[in-house]
């Protein structure tokens, strides 16, 4: 006897036997009932079994399809075996096999064999009483599934398939289908489903399509054959490219490659009401008349129970061509089968719809499909009545069935298929069984059973059978599939055969011109262009990365740019593609090819600066205006929901809201994207406040669910009531609903907003509906002053949320909300913290910045934002006495645990400034030594006799200079930021910056302004101003050159004043070239002082020879640059030129001697030091040198003499530098000990620390000159490790420095000078045991006001230059040195290393109180609570301890292994152990005190036995301590990198491994979608979150492959000493092995090397992956081994004894690969024995006796073994 039959088959074959088998719920042959049940992954036991219902306030259980056949002998129809889930269909092994069911409200079905066999014993109402029930011997059970692999779905268990008997549905036979006219086509469809075809990956061709498609052909015979075949087999968009090549080589077999040449559907010209059916009634069709090529076809297709509207009469639908065409082949399949349009988002899917359902008179009704429906969701939905009873609702997609709408299902590709199978049956036939037991029959089988059971509507609808309306149409919309994709792969067999096909295509530029016009009439032509140029450019690049932009750019949003541009025609394009795009938020590659493709197309963004447009925001007679937009106020009804927050007005945020508002005003929805913190909510809360508009609140998260968002279900007296939730809210009563963290939510979830953006409508769990405009019963009017604000992080890592922005963003204008720039950031947090210091706050703004670059760039996972500068900011401004560096842990201790990211933030924090780790008493100034005391050394007396003055006149001249130019070079920017030096440690040093060096460039000169310093290289000038950028003019092709040698000029740099800033004038000693140089413009003028012919530049062998030097260069003076004029002159010579660069004037004065030096004492007196006497002048000359009645100086002999005090009596000295003005008074009188009022001038010279000459220049009377003795004058001092000595390795220097490195600072009483080490007192400074440190000079800062003396080391540079004999020509030590302000200097290294220093002691002190204020203090405050208590127990030897197998906490005592606060065993906070154990519980911690009372033999033994541990575990991977020390080599240089892949293939893991919701559980979290199955006692009512199984059939998800590839040629090796490339790759290869370890299930990975041996060696291969240090040390061994792989070389370990094969007859070497510095000696032994060496290959061993050595390098010594045909070796 057949108990059960299974009837496996392909797609299309089932549906012929299902539809065979019924007929009006009879079997046709067998005249049998049947029960059919359409199986989904939703299908539960109660659907099969019986289903409890509340009757009266008390629940019955009601018979389902299962118990129903078996009890009326009926046949059950299990369609789709495959679809549902495990252990479900269990439920009935029992009545397969034995006829016997247990049932829920007490009853047993029985076999009718056992019930007859009782009948005879018992009478029937005792087996009544007993509740057993008699199953007919007519029930049969028929199950029709799919065969499993070949498709997807669960597999048949095997107890249940052991039950059924089984028949295999196969496609008809090819004969059998010969009917059907077009041969062809059939062919090509059954060559489609033939196993060939499977084999290639091809889904089955739908076979059952083919007959409506032959309608189709038969009414248009002109149609091409090959788009026929897309429609029912869209091989184009679901099929790769080897996909398409295969069908389209079998539609080329059947010739039906016919798109080229039969011409295509061109347009719907006219749509009338058909006169068969009166309109809107049952069967309405509509005439429509199509026009193919010049042909025009008229035929009659069903129409919607509307008038029909006649095509291209709505003004709101622009037709283009494409679109046309599309309605038109749409009209076509519409009269015989469902669509399905598929096209990428924001193409015009919905809009078409729209235009083809009123075109045919069809009402829409809009189901919005999402992931996680079921299929209780699609058909039907249990509520309770008003007496609490339950019953079951509708859905929207039935009532669209019985009343002829056009269901448009928005969404398809999202949805499960298993959900959507149970759709089958109504679309293939027509009909549709409902849980409540009602059956939608198709309208003409309805029909016919009224007219043969002679029953009306009304009496059928009592039996619960309902018509399918006859214009009842689906309308699906989806997403083109991704093939290949393991999720994004929807459209597959099943599918294929529920629709026809059409594929939207993007529209062509033209098309796309004319829609966008048409739409928005007044948006500027060129925009349109420009815009339409940049996104067809991006759909037809061949880059991926370009296409994904692409995206972004839909029709949608081009429409919504273009409104915008339309009504403000001002705005950038750019500004709004980079808007649309979210560029901000791109990586890196992406936006570069967005930013490079705005340039191909022209497109520049002419966005005004944030800081220049103004953003000022005023309410005024009801009308709000932020910047230039402006919208009136609204007039709230509930002004308690209108937000108020505190909130500090900044440019950058009223820009973001004034771009807010204009789309505000144009209707949109927004989308605000943004990092966490950086101020979404305060933005969006501000903006509502200022336009008084009312907020509905709603925050997402992971459990968001399509209910949740829409209404809130709770139980009140037994009856399910429906609360609203805030969108619903929102919706009624007009509010802006902000939605915040809509990223956290599931997209699947947050897709069912898109109705209710686009056309205003959603539908509610309780039944009623949204709708935009008409008001009908049960719906919700949408207010016109509704909007949705939504707010969601950044897509990608690290927040890990879903990609809110890449599925929705398109249907919402889009805004990106990046942290405030700093200026805006400082006077925001200005306003929270009015009493925090303004350098505070800078050092806040620059540090958070800086980590937030760093966040984009990837170095740290976390971007700090301007939530957590606030918050420090508020709490300095409520603590003013705690420390900056204790606030800042508020929000770093987080990663104080990750000690690679703890370090670069420590990193950043300190470059900035912020001491954090640094402690109060970490002042390190340099030592103090007493200067000798002062002396009166002599007098300056002014010579002022008749006889001398009538000889020493001065003629002056004036003459306008030649100016040549100007030429205007580039000024480039270079990033030059600003490195703080007191961030551990307090010392002199202030700050640092880099300037750009290259190795062929020197220092040649600094001087400073106010407000920046300039360096002048020979052939560059850098301009550093205060903030983080550097210019640099290259002046190359300026200089005069030489015609041969090498040049090596001498410039010095003078920086001009008011109103000349920015300007600078450059002096070349050797050519007089002067050039005035435009640092702002670049604008370069060469400035001809003499009016002398210009003589041609000298050889340079002539320059640098020694009558050169004898000759001397020419000179500038520059202490009175800041007012414009300078003072040049030529040593040796008698004349002085003086340069007044405002009036572009020269006045030469001739002298009657001959210079050495020229010193500017004032502006009208000079200092000139004659050449071969060094006997002083003094020259007067009148304040202004053009006035006309006193146009000549005067010059005064100036004579020294000295004092009986034993000094001699005329000391001759020839000052370094003389101060341009004199000392204050109070300074003076502190330096010499007395009260004093004088002019004076500080001097210093080579034999003094200072000398002041009290009375000069300005009194004639003899001037007292007081010093301050050096014990040995500086030019008799050997300079020792000078720079340039060091470059010139001990040569001695060639000629005296040209920079004398000394600078008076007057109002700090201070003369600082750079001295080379050699000339500083180093025995003095630091204690005998101390070495000094490596420095590149001394800063000697001579204090006249303490009496102090001290030596200030300069840092060494990192780098060196070639040119030593050109830097010992310009200064003694490798740094020129400049004053800046009134307490400090600023120095620059020959590195290009700028300095800043304090020296001034007031400065100092000042300096070292914000620096203590800024670390804090702790004292007084208790981080923790310490017991001080001796445990009294003492320590005997270390030991690991006994291993407790339950792990239980043990504190104290010596046992146990892994305890806390113990003695002597492995564990945590005790004493005395051998090391560290942590078991994971909490630690007590022994005092300190205790620890360190442990003696010292049982230290050692702990250390002894820490160490033999960590040997033991080098042991156990046979691994070496030099082994273990190599690998450090190159894992410790990666560390930092290797954590932060980890981070992020950790993250990705986390979010590979959320886990979902699993419904229908017995335990778990209340579903709210079963509360009313709760009520009537359900039990599977829970959810819970778990590890969703992947989806049966789904492609397996395989590990990630990667390839490493290494370069291993030998010029690694080569070249590896110059530029360090195979140590770098060989990090980079061991961060790759050490991050990948444990991902292996995740990532598979190999590593091959390249070279010219071959392209293929392996390194690592992906079963053999390494997994401890000693094999990763010995993948980098091999790979240096391969750089040695010529023949007879061997690589030799560079420690031990090792061997090497010798060959004899033949010249051999041996290269050892070794850690040794220059002088190491080596030590082989070769055995000696002839034995040793017959004729054949052998390995003999050598022994090397090597220190322990480790350096930085890599010695190669190569050993050559001369060829010998002895059989020995010498």
């Amino acid at each position: 006897m057949l108990w059960g039959c299974f009837a496996a088959g392909v797609i299309g074959a089932l549906h012929k036997i299902d539809a065979y088998f019924q007929s009006c719920g009879k079997m046709e042959l067998t005249k049998r009932e049947v029960e059919y049940v359409a199986l989904s992954r939703d299908t539960t036991e109660t659907d099969l079994k019986q289903r409890r219902e509340i009757r009266s306030g008390t629940a019955f259980y009601i018979d389902q399809c299962a118990v129903r056949a078996a009890t009326e002998g009926r046949i059950l129809v299990l369609e789709g075996l495959e679809k549902a889930e495990r252990n479900v269909l269990p439920v009935l092994n029992n009545l397969l096999e034995n006829r016997e069911m247990q049932l829920e409200d007490g009853r047993f079905l029985m076999s009718y064999q056992r019930y007859d066999k009782l009948l005879t014993e018992h009478t029937k109402e005792e087996l009544d009483a007993w509740q057993i029930v008699r199953v007919s011997e007519d029930f049969r059970v028929i199950a029709l599934g799919l065969p499993v692999p070949r498709y997807k779905g669960n597999p048949l268990d095997p107890p249940l398939r052991s039950r059924f008997q089984a028949r295999d549905i196969y496609y008809l036979p090819f004969k059998v289908r010969a009917t059907i006219p077009d041969q062809l086509l059939l062919s090509f469809a059954t060559t489609l489903c033939s196993q060939q075809s499977s084999n290639l990956g091809l889904p089955d061709f739908p076979v059952d399509n083919l007959p409506p498609a032959l309608t189709v052909l038969e009414h248009f015979p002109m149609l091409s054959s090959q788009q026929l075949v897309q429609r029912l087999y869209p091989y184009q968009a679901m099929l790769g490219k080897e996909g398409c090549t295969a069908v389209e080589g079998v539609l080329s077999r059947f010739e039906l490659l016919d798109a080229c040449q039969q011409p295509a559907s061109s347009a719907v010209l006219k749509v009338a009401p058909a006169n068969t059916e009166q309109p809107g009634q049952p069967g309405a069709q509509a005439d429509v008349t199509v026009r193919i090529t010049d042909k025009d076809i008229t035929f009659q297709v069903p129409a919607g129970t509307k008038a029909p509207r006649p095509p291209n009469s709505n003004p709101a639908f622009i037709s283009t061509p494409s679109h046309a065409q599309l309605l038109a082949e749409m009209v076509q399949s519409h009269l015989v089968k469902d669509m399905c349009l598929i096209g990428a988002k924001g193409c015009g899917k919905s809009v078409v719809a729209k235009e083809f359902a009123e075109m045919l008179g069809y009402s829409i009704e809009p189901v919005m499909l999402y992931q996680d429906m079921t299929a209780r969701d699609l058909l039907q939905q249990r509520y309770t009545l008003a007496n609490g009873d339950t019953a079951w609702r509708p859905s929207p997609l039935v009532t669209a069935a019985q009343e002829g709408k056009l269901l448009l299902l928005d969404g398809i590709h999202r949805v499960n298929l298993g959900t959507l199978s149970v759709l089958s049956r109504l679309l293939h036939d027509r009909e549709l069984s409902l849980y409540d037991g009602s059956r939608l029959l198709r309208w003409d089988r309805y029909q016919a059973l009224k007219e043969e059971l002679q029953l009306t509507d009304e009496q059928l609808q009592e039996r619960s059978i309902f018509p399918v309306h006859p214009s009842f149409r689906v309308l699906a919309l989806a997403e083109p599939p991704v093939a290949g994709s393991s999720g994004q792969q929807w459209l597959g067999p099943e599918l294929l055969t529920m629709f026809m096909f059409h594929n939207i295509q993007p529209l062509a530029r033209a098309q796309e011109t004319s829609l966008i016009q048409g739409l928005t009439p007044n948006v500027p032509k060129e925009a349109v262009e420009q815009l339409l140029h940049l996104t067809h450019n991006l759909r037809q690049t061949n880059d991926p990365t370009a296409q994904s932009l692409a995206s972004s750019l839909s029709t949608r949003q081009l429409l919504r740019i273009c409104r915008r541009l339309s009504q403000y025609p001002e705005e950038s394009i750019a500004h709004a593609v980079n808007k649309a795009c979210l560029s901000r938020f791109l990586p890196s590659l992406a936006r570069s090819s967005l930013q490079k493709g705005l340039a191909s197309c022209s497109i520049q963004d002419t966005q005004p600066d944030a800081e220049a447009h103004d953003h000022s925001c005023t309410v005024k007679d009801g009308v709000l205006t932020i910047g230039s937009v402006s919208a009136p106020v609204y007039n709230a009804g509930e002004k308690m929901k209108v937000p108020d927050v505190l909130f500090y007005d900044n440019a950058q945020h009223m820009m973001v809201m004034e771009d807010m508002l204009k789309d505000f005003l144009l209707g949109e929805h927004l989308l605000l994207v943004g990092n966490q913190g950086v101020g979404k909510n305060k933005i969006v809360d501000r903006f509502l406040h200022l336009l008084n508009r009312p907020r509905e609140y709603l925050q997402l998260h992971r459990d968001t669910t399509v209910q949740t968002l829409t209404l809130q279900p709770s139980v009140r007296d037994g009856i399910i009531i429906y609360e609203d939730s805030p969108l619903v809210k929102a919706v009624k009563m007009g509010h802006i609903l902000v939605i915040d963290e809509a990223d956290k939510a599931p997209t699947n979830v947050t897709c069912i907003l898109k109705t209710l953006v686009e056309s205003g409508e959603m539908i509610l769990a309780d039944g009623r509906r949204i709708v935009s405009a008409e008001r009908r019963p049960n719906t919700i009017a949408m207010h016109p002053d509704f909007r949705m604000l939504v707010l969601a992080n950044r897509p990608g890592f690290p927040f890990l949320g879903n990609d809110f922005f890449g599925s929705l963003g398109d249907i919402f204008s889009c805004h990106a909300v990046d942290n405030p720039k700093p200026q805006a950031e400082f006077a925001m947090l200005k306003q929270y913290g009015p009493a925090v210091p303004d350098d505070t706050l800078h050092k806040l703004v620059a540090a958070f910045g800086e980590l937030r670059a760093m966040a984009d760039q990837g170095t740290i996972t976390y971007p700090y934002s301007t939530r957590e500068v606030v918050n420090i900011v508020k709490h300095l401004q409520r603590f003013p006495d705690e420390g900056l560096a204790n606030v800042v842990r508020n929000v770093f201790d987080f990663d104080s645990y990750n000690k690679d990211t703890r370090e670069v933030l420590i990193e950043a924090l300190h470059k900035h400034g912020i001491p954090i780790g640094a402690k109060p008493s970490s002042v390190h100034l340099a030592k103090e030594l007493p200067l000798p005391e002062v002396r009166m050394s002599g007098y300056w007396t002014t010579n002022q006799e008749g006889n001398a003055r009538r000889k020493l006149l001065c003629p002056t001249e004036t003459h306008p200079i030649d100016i040549k130019g100007p030429v205007f070079l580039r000024v480039q920017g270079y990033p030059c930021e600003r490195q703080e030096s007191r961030a551990l440690s307090f010392t002199e040093e202030k700050a640092t910056w880099q300037i750009p060096m290259s190795e062929v460039n020197i220092i040649c000169d600094i001087t400073t302004n106010n407000e920046n310093k300039s360096t002048q290289q020979p052939h560059l000038l850098h301009t550093l101003e205060s903030g983080d950028t550097v210019q640099c003019m290259e002046l190359y092709d300026v200089f005069p050159r030489t015609i041969s040698g090498v040049w090596q000029p001498f410039v010095t740099v003078a920086a001009l004043g008011s109103p000349l800033e920015g300007q600078v004038v450059l002096h070349e000693e050797q050519s007089n070239t002067v050039l005035h140089l435009d640092v702002l413009t670049g604008a370069v003028r060469r400035l001809i002082l003499s009016q002398e012919p210009e003589q041609p530049a000298p050889k340079a062998s002539k320059w640098w020879s020694s009558s050169k030097e004898a000759q001397g260069g020419h000179k500038m003076c520059r202490e009175f640059a800041y007012k414009n004029w300078l003072l040049f002159y030529k040593e040796g010579g008698n004349q002085l030129d003086v340069l007044d660069v405002l009036e572009g004037r020269v006045h030469t004065i001739s002298l009657p001697i001959n210079l050495s030096k020229v010193f500017l004492v004032a502006e009208d007196r000079w200092l000139l030091v004659e050449s071969n006497t060094n006997k002083k002048f003094l020259l007067t000359k009148p304040m202004h040198m053009g006035a006309e009645d006193s146009g000549v100086c005067q010059l005064h002999s100036v004579s020294e003499d000295g004092v009986s005090t034993g000094h001699g009596a005329n000391e001759m000295y020839v000052p370094q530098t003389v101060g341009s003005d004199q000392l204050p008074n109070e300074n003076l009188s502190a330096a010499l000990g007395q009260k004093i009022v004088s002019p004076n001038r500080l001097l210093s010279d080579t034999s003094s620390y200072a000398r002041i000459i009290v009375g000069f220049p300005d009194l004639m009377s003899p001037n007292e000159v007081y010093s301050f003795k050096r014990d040995v004058d500086l030019s008799e001092m050997r300079g020792g490790d000078s720079g340039g000595q060091i470059f010139s390795r001990g040569g001695l220097k060639s000629s005296v420095a040209k920079r004398t490195n000394c600078v008076s600072l007057l109002s700090a009483n201070q003369v600082v000078r750079a001295l080379p080490p050699g000339q500083v007192p180093l025995k003095d400074i630091f204690p005998p045991d101390v070495t000094p440190p490596m420095t590149a000079a001394y800063l000697e800062v001579t204090d006249l006001n303490s009496k102090k003396l001290k030596y200030i080391p300069v840092p060494r540079s990192l780098s060196v230059s070639p040119y030593t004999s050109w830097i010992s020509k310009v200064s003694d030590s490798d740094v020129l040195l400049a004053g800046l302000g009134s307490g400090g200097v600023v120095t620059v290294d020959m590195g290009g290393y700028v300095r800043l220093w304090e020296t001034g002691l007031e400065n100092l002190q000042r300096s070292l109180l914000e620096w203590r204020t800024m670390i804090g203090s702790e004292d007084g405050r208790p981080i923790q609570i310490t017991v001080q208590r001796d445990s009294g127990l003492d320590v005997t030897a270390p030991k690991h301890g006994k291993v407790d197998p339950k792990n239980a906490p043990h504190v104290g005592g010596n046992q146990w292994a892994g305890g806390t606060g113990g003695r002597d065993t492995a564990g945590l906070g005790g004493k005395g152990g051998p090391y560290r154990l942590d078991a994971g519980h909490k630690v007590h911690q022994l005092s300190k005190a205790e620890i360190d009372a442990i003696p010292e033999d049982v230290r050692k033994a702990a250390r002894e036995m820490g160490e033999k541990a960590f040997k033991a575990r080098l042991k156990e991977i046979d691994m070496s301590e030099y082994d273990a020390s190599t690998y450090e080599r190159f894992s410790g240089n990666v560390r930092r990198q290797v954590q932060s892949l980890r981070i992020i293939l950790d993250s990705l893991q986390a979010k590979g491994k959320e886990r979902q919701w699993l419904k229908n559980q017995s335990l778990g979290e209340l579903d709210d979608a079963k509360i009313i199955d709760g009520l009537t006692g359900e039990k599977a009512i829970y959810k819970r979150r778990g590890e969703l199984d992947p989806e049966l059939g789904s492609p397996q998800q395989k590990p990630k492959r990667l390839r490493v590839l290494a370069d291993v040629s030998g010029s690694m090796y080569r070249f590896n000493g110059v530029d360090g490339r195979l140590e770098r790759s060989m990090e980079a290869v061991c961060m790759v092995m050490e991050a990948l370890e444990s991902y292996e299930q995740k990532i598979k990975y190999d590593i091959v090397g390249h070279s010219g041996d071959g392209y293929d060696i392996e390194l690592v291969r992906t079963d053999k992956v390494p997994k401890n240090n000693k094999q990763r040390l010995k993948v980098l061994k091999v790979w240096t081994q391969l750089h040695f792989t010529q023949p007879h070389i061997s690589l030799l370990n560079p420690t031990g004894s090792t061997s090497f094969c010798l060959y004899p007859n033949q010249p051999h070497t041996i290269t050892l690969n070794l850690t040794l510095p220059h002088t190491t000696p080596l030590y082989t032994t070769l055995p000696h024995s002839a034995s040793h060496y017959p004729t054949q290959p052998h390995t003999i061993p050598l022994n090397l006796t090597l220190p322990k050595l480790t350096l930085p390098h890599i010695t190669l010594l190569c050993l050559t073994l001369p060829h010998s045909n002895s059989h020995y070796l010498n």
